[in-house]
């Protein structure tokens, strides 16, 4: 077939089929006649889990944390809230409310997450409480088990300790992250030093600031740094507990407006700070191992990628080339080898879901589902931000190729068993 025809069939399926004939498109594009995808939520309420380096699943993997909104086309304000619960996969996909909050976005939720300590039967939230931000353990039966006095982002594999940050801040610099409902104490400082990553001990509830922007702005100051905001985001506790990674951002402070970021990453103490990349866009990112990161940037003066990072001689390597071409909510597999990805919205409106293998550098394409950015975008965008199950056998991702917002599942064991044979 002639290259230019080659290029219109193309053209013609990604832009006609997924709506109109899926069934055809699944055989041409995947080689079968259903999505490997099937959905563990429905209507008519919308139901989403958040973002993807975190597990939903609890250890037994009977148990999917979930978010349940009345809505679906708007961002969360003060006045509204969203239901947390539990989708039981062997009982027919039967979602369960255990609690509600008013402490969540579209992007992270509510920060829903199994508590490390009892990953099968208690899990963790963020909510709002007398005008305050606080975290929630709860057990699976939907009772109250502890309250801190304030909001987590990330929990120590170990269970002993959470660290976290202000979410006002972040929702005032960073629509979409932030939770909506409460002023931000230093929303007139640019970077406050009394303001930061705080480090929350979860036996006491102790907690102290361990890092502060003000900081981190006065580590190799910039010109686009000055009269700036500086805001904090995207923390992740390394595999084994011993460092952190966040990124350090500025900006107007007024929504999607960075200047700039970089990201870095510390002992669990908040000591040994190392920026691992300075960069116009630092993005998503997964902890290979204790010692190296695989990131999406774009440097300046070099086109973005996937860069492997060591941060033990800042050495750096492009992964993925040609392949992995775009940025992505990239994580590893249990054997570090298989990368799950996914791309945002293409240009006929398609978020693609992939596998990569590191080491051989193939990549396989799981699906491609419809997201219109006319309808979500921005604030309220449905990202597919995959999760691997505990085992690594399964995805779970958020997606509105429906017109809903609903949780899917697929068996990854075929395709990673096919391409290793």
């Amino acid at each position: 077939m002639p290259w230019s025809l080659r290029r219109s069939f193309a053209s013609w399926r990604e832009k006609a089929l997924p709506t109109r004939c899926p069934a055809l498109y699944q055989w041409l594009c995947f080689g079968r006649g259903a999505s490997a995808l099937k959905p563990v939520t429905h209507g008519p309420h919308h139901h989403f889990f958040g973002y993807y380096e975190k597990c939903p699943w609890n250890t037994s993997e009977s148990l999917l944390l979930a978010h349940e909104a009345e809505f679906n086309d708007r961002p969360p304000t003060a006045k509204d809230s969203v239901r947390v619960g539990v989708v039981h996969v062997r009982e027919g996909n039967r979602f369960e409310t255990l609690a509600e909050t008013q402490a969540w976005n579209w992007q992270q939720g509510a920060m829903l997450q199994w508590h490390p300590a009892d990953p099968e039967r208690c899990f963790v939230h963020n909510d709002r409480r007398d005008g305050r931000f606080i975290a929630v353990v709860r057990r699976i039966d939907g009772t109250e088990d502890r309250v801190y006095e304030r909001p987590i982002y990330a929990m120590h594999p170990g269970g002993r300790l959470a660290l976290g940050l202000n979410y006002s801040r972040l929702q005032r610099c960073r629509p979409g992250y932030g939770y909506a409902g409460v002023e931000d104490p230093w929303s007139g400082e640019p970077c406050p030093d009394d303001d930061g990553i705080y480090q929350m001990d979860l036996d006491s509830g102790a907690s102290r600031l361990i890092i502060s922007t003000a900081q981190l702005a006065q580590i190799h100051p910039l010109g686009s740094m000055n009269n700036a905001y500086h805001w904090i985001n995207h923390i992740q506790i390394s595999p084994e507990g011993n460092r952190f990674a966040f990124f350090h951002l500025w900006g107007e402070g007024k929504g999607e407006t960075e200047r700039g970021g970089r990201c870095y990453t510390a002992d669990i103490d908040g000591s040994n700070l190392n920026c691992m990349m300075d960069a116009p866009v630092v993005s998503h990112y997964d902890w290979m191992d204790e010692n190296r990161i695989l990131m999406w940037a774009e440097p300046a003066g070099e086109k973005g990628n996937f860069f492997l990072c060591d941060i033990r001689d800042g050495s750096r390597q492009v992964v993925g080339e040609g392949k992995l071409m775009w940025d992505g909510h990239c994580s590893f597999g249990r054997d570090r080898q298989w990368i799950l990805n996914d791309t945002y919205p293409d240009k006929n409106e398609l978020q693609t879901l992939m596998l990569y293998h590191l080491e051989d550098g193939r990549r396989v394409d799981i699906d491609r589902l419809y997201a219109p950015k006319s309808k979500w975008w921005g604030e309220i965008r449905c990202d597919l931000h995959p999760r691997w199950s505990r085992s690594h056998n399964m995805v779970c991702i958020d997606s509105v190729q429906s017109g809903e917002r609903q949780i899917y599942v697929a068996d990854l064991r075929d395709y990673m068993r096919r391409e290793t044979d």
